[in-house]
Parts: structure tokens; sequence; C-alpha cells
């Protein structure tokens, strides 16, 4: 199953949008457990079918991936806006993918305890794969305790492809 490239983007920006300093937004972490994220995009042209993937996580697994998009947000993204509205969480970013400035306005409700969604619209100069645009709704819940077998940071991607996070961000910080 080819995974769709402005997917894995969405899913990167995903990881950037959460990962705000704690002095611009102080949200809660994610349930220990399994949770499931359903991921739509659509560039303006096309609709790609959903990407589902679960993930295993722990309170330190949680904590990791945030710090770990906190620093690649800061090096990749002029401006990283978090804010509170309505009971809702409202993000604007402008970061850097290659050549091509990405400029994205996300909005998050629910909670991260039991399931959230974050809606998102990305403009990109000059085109990104040839998109100027695209929009994504992310939808996340949390299923229940991780499989057994499972450890933090197992995340099962939709062609069945098993990875560990933290396994693949130890490896990057030892380039």
């Amino acid at each position: 199953m080819k995974i769709h490239t402005p997917c894995l983007g969405i899913a990167a920006m995903a990881c950037l949008l959460f990962a705000g300093t704690a002095s611009a937004i102080d949200y809660p972490p994610r349930k220990p457990g399994l949770w499931e994220m359903t991921i739509q995009s659509d560039d303006g042209a096309s609709k790609a079918p959903p990407m589902q993937t679960q993930q295993c996580i722990d309170a330190a697994t949680d904590k990791a991936m945030r710090e770990m998009g906190g620093s690649t947000g800061q090096q990749a993204c002029s401006k990283q806006d978090m804010r509170t509205e309505g009971g809702k969480m409202v993000v604007d970013s402008v970061c850097k993918i290659g050549t091509t400035t990405a400029t994205t306005h996300a909005v998050v409700s629910g909670d991260f305890g039991t399931g959230y969604r974050m809606e998102s619209r990305s403009s990109y100069n000059p085109p990104l794969a040839g998109r100027k645009e695209a929009t994504a709704i992310i939808e996340a819940k949390w299923v229940g305790p991780c499989k057994a077998g499972q450890k933090p940071g197992d995340m099962v991607m939709p062609n069945g492809m098993k990875m560990n996070v933290l396994d693949m961000m130890g490896a990057q910080k030892k380039k």
C-alpha cells in the first residue's frame, strides 16, 4: 500500500502543531494507552483515502514526542502561535519544508484523555509536490490499554508496518 506523501507531511505537521512551548499554551498530556488516529486530507484537487495509525504511549513517550516536535518546530518554523479560544486550541504557524513555506491554521477540540479532533488548512509557497494548499482532519481516540506485546512508542502504520517512535528518535540523536 502506498502511503500518500501529503498524509505523511500532515502527520509530521501535527507533531509540530502540538509541540509548542509550555509558555505558549499548557495543554494536558494524552492518556497513556493505545491511541488510534485517522487522518483525512484533501489537496483541493483530490481527496486521499483516510490514513489510520495506532500508537501505544505512556507519559514519558508523550512528553518525548512533544519535546521532539518542539525542537523541530523551533528549527523549521518562524512562527508558532498557540492560544485558546472558546475552549479550543488555535494554532497558527509558518514553517519551512525544504524550499517551501507552509502557512497553517489549525483548530483542536476535545480532550487528551478520550479523544480530540484537529482541523487544519495549509497553503504552500512555492507549491509543495504540485499542491498550493491542503486541508486535513485528524481525529484521535483512546481505544484502551496497549495490546499485548506492545511497548510505549510502538506505532502501527496503515500498511501494517510497525515501528517504534522512541527507537527512531534515539537513532536520530546518535547521528
